[in-house]
């Protein structure tokens, strides 16, 4: 399988036919993955300088990197200070940014030079885990359009999600003026009356603001079998705050649909592979990624891998990544089990002091 790509400063097309030729395949091995994942680093180590000074300052070369595990993580707010890009920005097609919810002065940059290994990321994934054999069906879409939000990463996954698994009847909710509760309301019964499933897709605290309007409304569906919906993004203080285990029992008491057909996406606009589950009927639920991405727990004052079983902070590989970094430390917690990993929350306390610190290690590299 072939794959044309136009030569582009710094983007080594061996490279990326290959990375696109891995992603196509069923599964990937060990040791296909670990060679990729060096030779992106490699090719990273050689285009980023300020990526190239912290792998000095971490003592970790191409000589001396062995594995994927070897490639020293980068701070995810390091893409908050600093362009991590192995071609200039300008060059690049698209840039995802982080909401900034925090701080809107100071967010994510996500450069990518083409989004053809993006999308076919998305594509590969999504048709795997949530259409799950189904080509298409009909979709609502629960947040803004690209068109209105041109620098998110989830606008453009949702659009991707619509015009290459959706029906031709399939439509955004979301609009400058807010969400459509009323036409949204004459889809889902549409969906009951025809007996056809119904996907809806969206931003967790957009589910929420819904189901907090069909309560106004004493309004329910019991959409058909086969229905689903897909949240991703938690609630980022956009709408009030309810336990996992109270969103999806609402959700299925608003909708129809049971825990085991929700499924939640935990992605980042700092990598450009998502996570899955398998369904909600227990939490905290098992997150997992194609064989494009592997993921490890670590102790960030070390920077060492945990034993099994215990709580670390999670590092995700993600070989997709080909322009910015393959390997993110992020400031999430989790717990590595056979199928994936549990996802616990936020690093608090040591955890979150060996993240600012491995920051600051980022921040000095760049100023040498």
């Amino acid at each position: 399988m072939t794959h044309a790509l136009d030569a582009a400063p710094a983007i080594a097309p061996e490279l990326l036919a290959d990375l696109l030729d891995f992603m196509s395949q069923p599964d990937g091995s060990d040791d296909a993955f670990n060679s990729l994942a060096l030779r992106l680093f490699a090719h990273q180590f050689q285009h980023n300088p300020v990526f190239q000074r912290y792998c000095r300052q971490q003592q970790k070369t191409l000589r001396t990197a062995r594995s994927w595990r070897d490639i020293p993580a980068v701070p995810i707010n390091a893409l908050k200070e600093l362009t991590l890009s192995c071609v200039p920005p300008e060059q690049c097609e698209r840039v995802f940014m982080t909401s900034g919810t925090t701080r809107a002065d100071n967010r994510g940059r996500h450069y990518h030079p083409h989004l053809r290994v993006y999308d076919h990321s998305m594509k590969l994934y999504f048709a795997r885990r949530f259409m799950r054999g189904t080509p298409r069906m009909r979709m609502g879409i629960l947040f803004p359009t690209e068109a209105m939000l041109p620098n998110s990463s989830l606008a453009h996954y949702l659009a991707l999600a619509l015009t290459e698994f959706g029906t031709d009847d399939s439509e955004y909710f979301i609009s400058p003026q807010g969400m459509d509760v009323e036409r949204l309301c004459h889809a889902l019964e549409q969906a009951q009356r025809d007996n056809q499933p119904y996907a809806l897709l969206g931003a967790s605290y957009s589910f929420v603001h819904l189901m907090d309007a069909l309560r106004e409304r004493g309004q329910r569906f019991k959409l058909p079998a086969g229905s689903r919906l897909f949240d991703t993004g938690g609630f980022k203080g956009q709408s009030r705050e309810l336990s996992l285990e109270d969103f999806y029992r609402q959700l299925t008491a608003c909708f129809g649909v049971p825990a085991s057909a929700c499924t939640n996406m935990y992605g980042m606009t700092e990598l450009s592979t998502q996570f899955y589950d398998d369904g909600n009927a227990t939490q905290p639920a098992v997150k997992s990624g194609p064989h494009w991405i592997r993921s490890r727990t670590v102790d960030p004052l070390t920077g060492q891998d945990v034993p099994a079983g215990e709580r670390g902070v999670l590092v995700h590989c993600d070989l997709a990544n080909f322009n910015s970094t393959t390997t993110i430390l992020t400031e999430d917690i989790g717990v590595l089990v056979d199928d994936g990993f549990l996802l616990l929350g936020r690093a608090e306390g040591a955890q979150a002091k060996g993240c600012s610190l491995a920051m600051d290690a980022f921040l000095q590299a760049a100023r040498e």
